[in-house]
């Protein structure tokens, strides 16, 4: 990748297939300001560009995952006009719709703790793996603010009934009740943490880049078309992608009982 980031790294594993965005702001927990909001939206842009990766890990430095927002980033939003907060409330609002729409999955890699608006960053994630140490919280109520922009994510994830109890008592919880309320998949002990990613990396290898794409596409948005949308929709995806070499070869592979064969790029390989 061209550009260069201040506040994110961006590694290539497994023949390029999987990407890697690590936050890199450790000793303020990885929490956001306005140039990692910029650097995150920036880096998930220019990798959806590629159409042969399989899936992004987003992680955090350190002993954090995200810890919400910067403190120097609110006391400058002290300040400012409520027009300038509806601009800055915005840029984060783009970057959350970056991640949701990126076209192939995202393994959120949750190291550690996570509050406010990382909570928005897991919640746009497709899948979630969190060591068991991790503490989350909706905490801006406790600064007199609200989990307003990161709430039509979370809602989808963890509904009305808990976001009534979450939001307005910003209390802390554990990964395991974030599993329990649908915010997190799996939750392992942290010295088993790269092995659970790992075994989610494989599973997203073992597919076709493009059936990946085709399903998380199904994911997002079947649910919100009516039936005769929905119909046309669906029946015109599995059309494609049958016809498609990536559905032709998994289907060959299937019935002459082997594994599929499908393309990949060989350059730059740097499997970890």
């Amino acid at each position: 990748m061209a550009a260069t980031f201040q506040h994110l790294s961006v590694d290539y594993r497994f023949e390029n297939r999987i990407a890697v965005v690590t936050l890199q702001r450790p000793q303020v927990r990885n929490a956001l300001n306005a140039q990692l909001i910029q650097e995150l939206a920036a880096v998930f842009t220019q990798l959806s560009v590629n159409e042969q990766l399989h899936g992004v890990i987003l992680t955090g430095e350190g002993k954090s995952f995200c810890a919400g927002a910067d403190i120097k980033m609110m006391q400058e939003a002290v300040d400012y006009t409520a027009a300038q907060n509806v601009e800055e409330a915005l840029r984060l609002s783009d970057m959350l719709h970056v991640i949701n729409s990126f076209p192939c999955p995202v393994i959120a890699r949750v190291n550690g703790d996570t509050l406010g608006g990382g909570v928005g960053l897991i919640a746009v994630c497709d899948i979630v793996i969190a060591a068991e140490h991790t503490r989350l919280a909706f905490s801006e109520v406790k600064l007199g603010i609200a989990p307003a922009v990161i709430s039509p994510y979370v809602l989808r994830k963890i509904g009305e009934n808990m976001a009534r109890v979450l939001f307005v008592t910003g209390e802390r919880f554990s990964a395991a009740r974030a599993h329990e309320i649908g915010l997190v998949h799996s939750v392992v002990p942290m010295e088993h943490l790269d092995d659970a990613v790992s075994r989610a990396v494989n599973e997203l290898l073992s597919g076709g880049p493009q059936a990946i794409r085709a399903c998380k596409a199904l994911a997002l948005q079947v649910g919100q078309m009516n039936t005769e949308n929905g119909r046309r929709y669906t029946a015109e995806a599995i059309a494609q992608l049958r016809v498609s070499p990536e559905g032709q070869e998994g289907l060959r592979a299937f019935l002459e009982k082997r594994p599929p064969r499908f393309a990949v790029s060989s350059q730059g390989s740097k499997e970890k």
